[in-house]
């Protein structure tokens, strides 16, 4: 067990030693300052803005800066679509694989402009290496890029700045953060022994015939991974993702995925504090961030260490929990892999989330519930920030202050703004198709698990959606042909479309809406003016307002979710603990 808490301790000191390094060369490239690379991307930025025509110096309102959010994501997603449509006849096809059904294309396209990067596919048998490396892989890139310029524009609004102008912010977070790691991790994945080829598989014969072939995937894979990792996509070029050999061959490749994961969501807290110039502030929010994921890797970790009660009866001993997982991680590396991926909005998994025991599913569904554990590829900053206006908006009527965040007031517009994206747009994403799927379990939900494990699978998936996460529960008939199909004939066609389409509102809702509401809160903030610090000005630099936005965090979190969390994964444990299941 010790080992095991070692090496969790290790990572998270490697990703804290990180941040003040990254997240200052991150506020550098924003802030229009000198960085090391300029010399070779200043001329390459120059050529890319003039072919786009996008002038460098102008500024965007709220509602510009989301228009253009999503007409450049239209444009994305209708070249997806045309892509992976056309496969079939389009270049780097080796295995000749046709082109998906139209409503897993429609998800897919959506998942992944969305950064979501939700799969109803299994990625080496049902899409060509041209869909994978010039659909998704280019989609990796600039999904995730325009997360980081939402939380940039975010930030320069809370700080009393213009918000900027999004061509420029997406090209130079692609081009000065994504691109530069993503070159130099590809290249430390080819030494690890993750392939980049375009060769079709490879073909052996197998040890109990010699004359039976197997045919072994293989792929332009290590520079898929690193942004899969970096950009918090979560899409795995194979089905089963970074549990897959190819995708994350050792302990060492799985720390530089973990690391990955986390660097830029982490970072970009201690951004916030170099742009407010108030790292003070910075430091508390990470540590308060830092203290619930800490707390929620302990109870998941706990968890999967005594292992099921069931089993370690039959056992005669205590054992980990290893079913569903990678032995080459064990369940301290799982458990981190997990905890992480679903609170930083990432959505690769290195073990089977739907085998972790009931403590597991809760954190997991907690994290994307909230959506601040790190938060997601930009826009999970942001929604810190907005659970800061509320505490501030709460603690201002608590003792009769006027609410101010940073120097500018909190008035009736910042306040709706907040509580709409926190209180209502989330949970409306999720519950809504959710407890339609539930009331139709034959017809549409095509659960594999009855009871309380069945209903955490329905719930998971519409979170997992409309946080734009993307991992899965699993055991659910959400794939074309769905798993079930043989046994039962088209009913199981009917869940995979339902699952395709349903989910296809949570992704959408669950990214442009909040998007395009913290855009014009931001745009409010930055309209404002900046008022000076007295006596009674509520300072939100302090240990005691941090635990105040914790509080609010958690309790809201609570309000919203709990009936949810006691019919899954409560009630599951409860019914573990009794010795029914």
């Amino acid at each position: 067990m010790l080992q095991g808490w070692i090496q969790i301790a290790l990572t998270l000191l490697i990703i804290v030693a990180i941040t003040p390094f990254f997240g200052r060369y991150i506020a550098r490239v924003f802030l229009d300052q000198r960085t090391f690379l300029d010399v070779i991307l200043n001329p390459i930025e120059r050529v890319l803005y003039s072919l786009v025509g996008v002038p460098t110096q102008e500024n965007m309102t709220g509602w510009q800066y989301a228009r253009a959010i999503l007409y450049s994501n239209v444009v994305m997603g209708l070249l997806i679509f045309f892509i992976i449509a056309n496969q079939g006849w389009l270049p780097l096809n080796p295995t000749k694989i046709d082109a998906p059904t139209w409503d897993t294309i429609v998800h897919t396209t959506i998942s992944f402009i969305t950064n979501t990067n939700q799969q109803h596919y299994s990625g080496e048998t049902y899409l060509s290496y041209g869909s994978q490396m010039l659909g998704l892989g280019y989609h990796m890139f600039t999904s995730a890029a325009t997360g980081i310029a939402v939380a940039i524009a975010f930030i320069r609004g809370l700080t009393g700045r213009p918000l900027g102008n999004f061509y420029v912010d997406l090209i130079r977070s692609i081009t000065r953060i994504l691109l530069p790691i993503s070159i130099v991790g590809g290249i430390i994945f080819i030494a690890l022994g993750v392939p980049e080829t375009l060769a079709g598989p490879a073909v052996f014969p197998t040890l109990e015939d010699p004359n039976i072939s197997q045919a072994i995937a293989l792929g332009p894979v290590a520079h898929f991974e690193i942004i899969k990792q970096l950009g918090e996509n979560g899409g795995g070029f194979f089905a089963i993702n970074s549990a897959h050999p190819f995708e994350n061959p050792n302990g060492f490749s799985n720390l530089i995925q973990i690391v990955a994961m986390l660097s830029i969501p982490t970072s970009l807290i201690y951004t916030y504090g170099l742009f407010a110039n108030n790292t003070k502030q910075a430091w508390l929010l990470y540590g308060m961030v830092g203290i619930i994921f800490i707390g929620f890797l302990i109870v998941t970790a706990i968890g999967e260490y005594n292992g099921n009660p069931a089993v370690n009866t039959l056992l005669g001993s205590q054992q980990p929990n290893l079913e569903g997982k990678e032995v080459r991680f064990g369940w301290a590396e799982s458990v981190l892999f997990a905890v992480s991926t679903t609170g930083t909005m990432c959505g690769a998994v290195n073990s089977f989330h739907d085998s972790f025991m009931p403590a597991g599913g809760f954190i997991f569904l907690s994290n994307m519930f909230l959506q601040i554990m790190w938060g997601g590829q930009g826009t999970g900053t942001a929604y810190l920030f907005a659970y800061s206006i509320l505490a501030v908006f709460v603690t201002g009527l608590m003792v009769g202050r006027t609410p101010e965040f940073l120097g500018r007031k909190i008035e009736k517009r910042e306040v709706v703004l907040a509580s709409f994206l926190i209180l209502l747009v989330h949970p409306i994403a999720i519950l809504i198709p959710g407890g339609i799927a539930l009331a139709f379990p034959d017809q549409l939900a095509g659960i594999s698990n009855p009871g309380f494990h069945g209903f955490s699978q329905v719930i998971y998936e519409y979170a997992s959606a409309a946080a734009n996460n993307g991992s899965g529960f699993e055991g659910l008939g959400d794939s074309q042909p769905s798993p079930l199909a043989i046994a039962t004939g088209t009913k199981t066609t009917v869940t995979a479309l339902w699952w395709n389409l349903s989910t296809c509102f949570s992704l959408l809702a669950g990214r442009y809406v909040p998007i395009i509401g913290l855009l014009l809160l931001a745009d409010s903030m930055s309209r404002k003016q900046a008022v000076p610090y007295t006596t009674g000005t509520l300072r939100t630099d302090t240990g005691l307002f941090t635990g105040v936005t914790a509080g609010v965090i958690l309790i809201l979190g609570a309000l919203t979710f709990f009936p949810v969390l006691a019919l899954g994964p409560i009630g599951e444990a409860f019914f573990i603990a009794k010795g029914i299941g």
